[in-house]
């Protein structure tokens, strides 16, 4: 925000300085201290400014910009006619981070399906996938970043799971078919191949592990303490 801002004043200066022939400040004025104060600066010299500003975004609904206030400042400041966006997203859930408002009158999306079927890998070096490293429990926040990155009922699972340990700290874990019981009585799940799909992503993360249960059955285990757990659950909204 602050460098479209820095664009569009440099404008504006240069034009004032073509009708008074003065040479005019180039800084930003000392009072923005805030993101809201920029984008409001930019939302009222826009329409002064005779430039084009194109603003490209790569995955805009990664965890960075995911946040409500992010999202509100981008469309805000794409309702002025000088700025536009060109933007890819990842998820299939993408566009439920904007409203109708958004949408259509903010950032009046011109929707393109260009998959281009490349393997996140590049992607996959920033984002921390494991809980483990050299055998030590990582902070909730690990957790909470990979959760984020997943369907809202690929997280509503989860939230069973550890609702589960969380009220029965004794027990070895939760049988996979309780787990689908629960899941289907909320209905998180249409089939056992739909829980399975859930499963694999959390053991792939190593969000959850698998122990042999006493009775000779398998169940699920998230390796993090209760009081963890509990943070976790707390912040997973």
């Amino acid at each position: 925000m602050t460098t479209i801002a820095e664009i569009l004043l440099e404008h504006y200066k240069c034009k004032a300085k073509t009708s008074t022939g003065k040479k005019q400040q180039t800084q930003l004025p000392s009072g923005l201290k805030s993101v809201d104060d920029i984008v409001t600066f930019i939302v009222d010299i826009s329409d002064d400014c005779n430039c084009s500003v194109c603003l490209l975004i790569h995955n805009i609904d990664g965890p960075a910009l995911r946040d409500p206030d992010s999202q509100q400042h981008l469309s805000r400041v794409l309702c002025c006619s000088c700025i536009c966006l060109v933007a890819s997203i990842d998820h299939v859930n993408a566009p439920l981070l904007w409203d109708k408002k958004m949408v259509y009158t903010q950032f009046k999306w011109f929707w393109h399906h260009v998959p281009t079927f490349v393997p996140y890998k590049v992607e996959g070096l920033f984002n921390p996938l494991i809980l483990f490293s050299s055998g030590h429990v990582q902070t909730t926040k690990t957790a909470l970043v990979v959760l984020q990155s997943l369907t809202p009922n690929a997280q509503s699972v989860f939230r069973v799971l550890a609702e589960f340990q969380l009220a029965n700290e004794k027990e070895e874990g939760m049988h996979v078919s309780e787990v689908y019981t629960k899941c289907r009585e909320q209905f998180l799940v249409s089939s056992q191949v739909t829980l399975n799909a859930h499963l694999t992503e959390f053991k792939d993360h190593k969000l959850v592990k698998i122990r042999r249960h006493s009775d000779g059955q398998d169940c699920l285990h998230i390796p993090l303490p209760m009081n963890a757990l509990e943070k976790l659950l707390q912040e997973l909204v």
